[in-house]
């Protein structure tokens, strides 16, 4: 049986504190971020080159590279979060959209999931940046970003993963 007291509730997420029974047997207190998910993109252009956000993150420490991506809004679905934030964070929209699965960026404590998906035939949108949104919008190689997360010079998890697995499904030897 899980009991859920309530701890915090703000505008994005909600901190619980959830007694539950483990697989184990065993009973634990665990405290729990309740987030709705999100969705981010590779957007890959016809030169190869995919769309790499400079974004200001407080709660990174400063400049962070990213790719395009946002918050799933209350019943939303994770490929129309992905196609309205490409559009407002990149200024593009995509008519070929492919999911790359999605990703548990902190199981031990946060309760997101976000889904990735790779985007092709992109033709230009109106850029719409959200008043706390500091932005730099970059189109880099896709060889070059690749590099850089296998490196670790980007140390955003979803950006890592997402460039990993689009990466890896577009240079796939054929069988």
């Amino acid at each position: 049986m899980t009991r859920i007291d309530q701890k915090f509730k703000g505008r994005v997420i909600t901190v619980n504190v959830e007694h539950v029974d483990l697989p184990n047997g065993r009973q634990a207190a665990l405290e729990i971020v309740q987030h709705p998910g999100g969705a981010s993109i590779v957007a890959l252009d016809e030169q190869q080159r995919v769309c790499m956000l400079h974004q200001y993150r407080h709660a990174g420490g400063g400049w962070v590279w990213e790719l395009p991506a946002g918050k799933l809004e209350p019943g939303e679905a994770p490929l129309l979060t992905a196609q309205r934030e490409l559009v407002e964070e990149a200024g593009v929209s995509a008519t070929r959209w492919q999911s790359l699965g999605s990703i548990l960026p902190s199981p031990g404590v946060l309760a997101e999931t976000i889904h990735l998906y790779l985007a092709q035939g992109l033709t230009p949108a109106d850029i719409a940046h959200e008043q706390h949104e500091v932005i730099e919008v970059h189109w880099l190689p896709l060889q070059l970003a690749w590099q850089r997360a296998v490196t670790g010079q980007y140390r955003d998890g979803k950006t890592v993963i997402g460039l990993l697995r689009a990466y890896a499904l577009l240079h796939r030897q054929p069988s």
